[in-house]
Formats: C-alpha cells, structure tokens, sequence
C-alpha cells in the first residue's frame, strides 16, 4: 500500500487543531473562551426559565467552585445576569443579557462559515463518502480496547 497511514492520522490531528484554533479566535473575539461559550450557550437554552449553578456545573462535568468562577466572570464581562429564585430565596438562576444573546447571533454566524471553507470545493459524492469514512473511523475508535486492536492490525 501506498498510502502513510500514520501521515493520515497526523493529517486529522492537525485538521482537528486547525479547527480549535479557528474556533477558539472566533470566540476571542467576542471575548470568551471555549468554555465561557459552552457555559453561555448553556444558559441560553434556559433563556426563558433561568439555569442553575448546579445544572451549569453538572452540564459541563466542572467542579462546583469552576462554575461559580466561571459565572462570575461571565457576569463581569456582562453576558449574564443572576437573579435570587422566586420559589427558593437561596437558589440562584442564571439569564443572558442583551450582550449574551447579540454574542449568540454573531458566533452562530461565525461558526456557520467553518464548514463552508472546510469543505469548499467537495462534491456530494465526496461529502457522502468523506461522511461514510469519518463514522466508520469513529466506530473504530469506540471499539472496546483489546489486545490485537491495540497492537495493530495488518490492512
């Protein structure tokens, strides 16, 4: 076989880093990080009801003391405001501001062009089979560990 194998994994790490790193200066400029997004975009699902600390912390698999930082800091940068609960004084929710929901719309529209330029230049057969290949990459990867996949197979 001709083809590097291992170039090929390389290829799709650097693909992935590419990605983050695109993705992560779209977000800086809007003056969040990955997980500020992840949190505001979070507490955008509940815009309506409020989310909860305790929701915002299990949601996201952080400690209880990394929420409360991280929604202080979203607060200070004013994407988000707390108000005390009605039903229990104690409880806190958690609300987008004017600022978090414009910051919303301008990420979304943002993270709409990624695709676009990655796949520019694809046909749809390329998409369908690009598709194909990348879930049964996946599949592999989920496979249960074993000792002949972990040492490698011969194509």
């Amino acid at each position: 076989m001709d083809v590097d194998l291992g170039a090929m994994v390389r290829d799709n790490r650097c693909i992935g880093i590419q990605l983050k790193l695109r993705g992560d200066r779209i977000l800086s400029r809007q003056g969040l990080t990955g997980v500020q997004a992840r949190a505001l975009l979070y507490i955008l699902v509940y815009a309506a009801e409020g989310a909860s600390l305790t929701e915002l912390h299990r949601e996201l698999n952080i400690s209880m003391a990394a929420a409360s930082g991280l929604v202080k800091r979203l607060r200070d940068k004013g994407y988000i405001r707390v108000e005390a609960c009605r039903l229990d004084e104690r409880r806190k929710l958690l609300y987008a501001t004017e600022k978090g929901l414009r910051v919303r719309e301008a990420m979304d529209a943002s993270l709409r062009a990624i695709p676009v330029l990655l796949y520019k230049g694809f046909t749809e057969e390329e998409l369908v089979l690009l598709d194909r290949l990348q879930k049964k990459m996946l599949e592999n990867l989920s496979a249960p560990e074993t000792e002949s996949n972990l040492e490698g197979s011969s194509l």
